[in-house]
């Protein structure tokens, strides 16, 4: 179930949330993946990484569209419940259409997920957060790459053109925006799995998932493993201890 992805790092280009969007709007209206990728290239060809219009590379073009099909036109096979369960959810609640696309690319891309939760942690001990304490902590995890570095500012400037960081007075320095709370309960169990299938082991404490740093654009409410375990195909609960519930994701 685990694999390449989680040492991949992918991302390769900004991912503007309004593309989300567009990707998972050409899948709800029922266009099949060639019909797709070809809409996201013409969709794209007239749009910069910064949201302006104007020419871009047809390579950079490229290197979006391919991760938006990889995220919702075509992910891996193991994805695809997910994917297709994400996509029910968002049709029916568009309004949360942030914390489903959030979820959606942590899944696939954990690169995304690990920045989050490095850029989660920096923000719970401090106000403000620059790109090269994100950088340095990322590196300790996959290793003192350029790559690490050059596709590490291409997400953290994701995460600003998504309302989930603001720019601070000082280049290169973040500030948490207002995080959006969650009041839908299935969409917490989404993003519970979106978590554990970033995660390698595929496996966390109810505890750490509801706490996640990865998640610090969320306010996710307090939810129990029972709960958990009625609503979801793909999550198992394991009791442990007095108090602790260990959530895994079912084999096949």
């Amino acid at each position: 179930m685990m694999g390449k992805r989680h040492e991949a790092i992918g991302i390769k280009q900004a991912i503007r949330f309004e593309w989300m969007q567009k990707a998972a709007n050409l899948l709800l209206a029922g266009l099949d993946v060639k019909n797709i990728r070809h809409e996201l290239h013409e969709f794209l060809s007239g749009r910069k990484g910064n949201g302006s219009e104007g020419e871009r590379s047809e390579q950079t073009r490229t290197f979006v569209v391919n991760n938006l099909m990889k995220i919702w036109g075509s992910p891996d096979p193991d994805l695809i419940p997910f994917r297709d369960t994400s996509l029910g959810f968002l049709r029916e609640n568009p309004s949360m259409a942030l914390a489903v696309h959030w979820g959606m690319i942590s899944a696939v891309y954990p690169f995304w997920f690990n920045v989050a939760r490095q850029t989660g942690r920096l923000l719970a001990l401090q106000d403000q957060v620059t790109q090269t304490q994100i950088i340095n902590r990322l590196k300790e995890q996959y290793g003192d790459r350029q790559t690490v570095s050059r596709y590490a500012r291409f997400v953290i400037r994701s995460f600003v053109a998504w309302g989930a960081l603001r720019d601070s007075e000082a280049p290169g320095c973040y500030e948490k925006a207002t995080p959006m709370s969650i009041t839908e309960p299935n969409l917490t169990i989404l993003m519970f799995e979106a978590a554990l299938l970033a995660t390698p082991e595929a496996k966390g404490t109810l505890g750490l998932l509801l706490n996640s740093p990865a998640f610090f654009p969320f306010q996710i409410p307090a939810t129990t493993g029972d709960f958990v375990s009625q609503h979801s195909e793909r999550i198992d609960v394991i009791r442990y201890g007095l108090d602790d519930e260990l959530l895994t994701l079912k084999a096949g």
